[in-house]
Protein backbone atom coordinates (compact mmCIF):
# COMPACT_ATOMS: atom_id res chain seq x y z
CA UNK A 1 0.00 0.00 0.00
CA UNK A 2 0.84 3.27 -0.52
CA UNK A 3 2.04 5.77 2.50
CA UNK A 4 -1.41 7.74 2.60
CA UNK A 5 -1.96 11.03 4.39
CA UNK A 6 -6.08 11.89 6.05
CA UNK A 7 -5.82 15.23 6.26
CA UNK A 8 -9.46 16.35 8.60
CA UNK A 9 -9.14 20.16 8.41
CA UNK A 10 -11.27 23.58 9.03
CA UNK A 11 -10.69 27.45 9.96
CA UNK A 12 -9.00 26.64 13.06
CA UNK A 13 -7.66 23.16 13.52
CA UNK A 14 -5.90 20.68 10.90
CA UNK A 15 -5.62 16.78 11.74
CA UNK A 16 -3.29 14.18 10.05
CA UNK A 17 -3.59 10.69 9.75
CA UNK A 18 -2.65 7.80 8.32
CA UNK A 19 -3.43 4.50 8.33
CA UNK A 20 -1.11 1.23 8.08
CA UNK A 21 -2.86 -0.85 5.99
CA UNK A 22 -6.07 0.34 3.43
CA UNK A 23 -8.80 -0.89 6.25
CA UNK A 24 -6.57 -0.25 9.39
CA UNK A 25 -8.08 1.87 11.99
CA UNK A 26 -6.22 5.76 11.81
CA UNK A 27 -3.83 6.98 13.54
CA UNK A 28 -3.57 10.75 14.27
CA UNK A 29 0.52 11.75 13.67
CA UNK A 30 0.05 15.41 13.65
CA UNK A 31 -2.41 18.37 15.21
CA UNK A 32 -1.98 22.13 13.30
CA UNK A 33 -3.91 24.46 15.37
CA UNK A 34 -4.72 28.23 14.17
CA UNK A 35 -6.04 30.02 17.34
CA UNK A 36 -6.33 33.14 15.39
CA UNK A 37 -9.03 31.69 13.77
CA UNK A 38 -11.28 31.83 16.30
CA UNK A 39 -11.06 35.14 17.73
CA UNK A 40 -14.37 37.50 16.90
CA UNK A 41 -14.18 40.24 13.89
CA UNK A 42 -13.91 42.76 16.95
CA UNK A 43 -11.13 41.06 18.60
CA UNK A 44 -8.57 41.06 15.27
CA UNK A 45 -9.24 44.76 13.91
CA UNK A 46 -9.69 47.94 15.92
CA UNK A 47 -13.39 49.43 16.45
CA UNK A 48 -12.13 52.48 14.49
CA UNK A 49 -11.40 52.34 10.73
CA UNK A 50 -8.34 54.41 9.91
CA UNK A 51 -8.43 57.62 8.08
CA UNK A 52 -6.64 58.07 4.43
CA UNK A 53 -6.05 61.32 2.69
CA UNK A 54 -8.59 61.92 -0.22
CA UNK A 55 -8.52 64.59 -3.07
CA UNK A 56 -7.82 67.97 -1.52
CA UNK A 57 -8.27 68.15 1.82
CA UNK A 58 -11.00 65.66 2.15
CA UNK A 59 -10.19 62.38 4.15
CA UNK A 60 -12.70 59.55 4.10
CA UNK A 61 -12.46 56.25 6.20
CA UNK A 62 -10.57 53.36 5.20
CA UNK A 63 -11.61 50.17 4.81
CA UNK A 64 -10.27 46.72 4.99
CA UNK A 65 -10.22 44.59 1.87
CA UNK A 66 -10.90 41.43 2.94
CA UNK A 67 -12.55 40.01 5.72
CA UNK A 68 -10.35 39.45 8.73
CA UNK A 69 -11.72 35.97 9.39
CA UNK A 70 -11.07 35.25 5.91
CA UNK A 71 -7.63 36.67 5.76
CA UNK A 72 -7.08 34.04 8.80
CA UNK A 73 -8.53 31.31 7.35
CA UNK A 74 -6.96 31.94 3.92
CA UNK A 75 -3.70 31.82 6.03
CA UNK A 76 -4.13 28.93 7.87
CA UNK A 77 -4.88 26.89 4.30
CA UNK A 78 -1.66 28.14 2.96
CA UNK A 79 0.22 26.85 6.03
CA UNK A 80 -1.17 23.28 6.02
CA UNK A 81 -0.23 23.57 2.05
CA UNK A 82 3.13 24.28 3.14
CA UNK A 83 3.22 21.34 5.90
CA UNK A 84 2.33 19.00 3.27
CA UNK A 85 4.55 20.34 0.77
CA UNK A 86 7.42 19.68 2.88
CA UNK A 87 6.04 16.19 4.39
CA UNK A 88 5.69 15.14 0.47
CA UNK A 89 9.41 16.20 -0.15
CA UNK A 90 10.50 13.94 2.92
CA UNK A 91 8.78 11.28 1.41
CA UNK A 92 6.25 10.93 4.10
CA UNK A 93 3.23 10.26 1.88
CA UNK A 94 2.32 8.75 -1.30
CA UNK A 95 -1.44 9.81 -1.69
CA UNK A 96 -3.65 11.87 0.27
CA UNK A 97 -7.08 12.11 1.20
CA UNK A 98 -8.83 15.13 2.50
CA UNK A 99 -11.92 15.94 4.39
CA UNK A 100 -12.55 19.65 5.08
CA UNK A 101 -15.32 22.19 6.08
CA UNK A 102 -16.89 23.16 2.73
CA UNK A 103 -15.24 26.50 2.23
CA UNK A 104 -12.22 25.65 3.60
CA UNK A 105 -11.84 22.80 1.59
CA UNK A 106 -12.07 25.52 -1.60
CA UNK A 107 -9.43 27.68 0.04
CA UNK A 108 -6.76 24.27 0.22
CA UNK A 109 -7.56 23.35 -2.95
CA UNK A 110 -6.21 27.09 -4.19
CA UNK A 111 -3.15 26.91 -1.94
CA UNK A 112 -2.11 23.01 -2.52
CA UNK A 113 0.73 22.96 -4.82
CA UNK A 114 0.17 21.07 -8.74
CA UNK A 115 2.73 18.18 -6.98
CA UNK A 116 0.26 17.85 -4.12
CA UNK A 117 -2.98 17.57 -5.73
CA UNK A 118 -1.76 14.59 -7.80
CA UNK A 119 -1.89 13.11 -5.12
CA UNK A 120 -5.29 13.58 -3.66
CA UNK A 121 -7.22 10.60 -4.15
CA UNK A 122 -10.57 11.79 -2.13
CA UNK A 123 -12.33 14.89 -0.76
CA UNK A 124 -15.31 14.68 1.25
CA UNK A 125 -16.94 18.65 2.06
CA UNK A 126 -18.09 17.83 5.78
CA UNK A 127 -16.43 19.47 9.36
CA UNK A 128 -15.95 16.45 11.73
CA UNK A 129 -12.53 17.97 12.90
CA UNK A 130 -13.64 17.10 16.39
CA UNK A 131 -14.66 13.97 16.07
CA UNK A 132 -12.95 10.54 17.05
CA UNK A 133 -10.36 8.92 14.54
CA UNK A 134 -12.73 6.47 14.57
CA UNK A 135 -15.80 8.25 13.50
CA UNK A 136 -14.00 9.77 10.75
CA UNK A 137 -12.72 6.88 9.31
CA UNK A 138 -16.60 5.65 9.02
CA UNK A 139 -16.47 8.89 6.55
CA UNK A 140 -13.77 7.60 4.43
CA UNK A 141 -14.05 4.67 1.89
CA UNK A 142 -14.06 0.76 3.64
CA UNK A 143 -10.97 0.40 1.88
CA UNK A 144 -8.82 3.21 1.12
CA UNK A 145 -7.56 3.48 -2.26
CA UNK A 146 -3.94 2.03 -2.91
CA UNK A 147 -3.57 3.27 -6.61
Amino acid sequence: MKSTFVLVADNVRARIFTAETPSSPLEEIEALAHTEGRLHDREMTSDFPGKIKGEGSVGHAFEQPTDPKKHEADSFAHRIAHYLEEAHNEKKFEQLLIIAEPSFLGMLRIHLPEQIKRLVCFELDKNITTHSADDIRKHLPTYLPSH
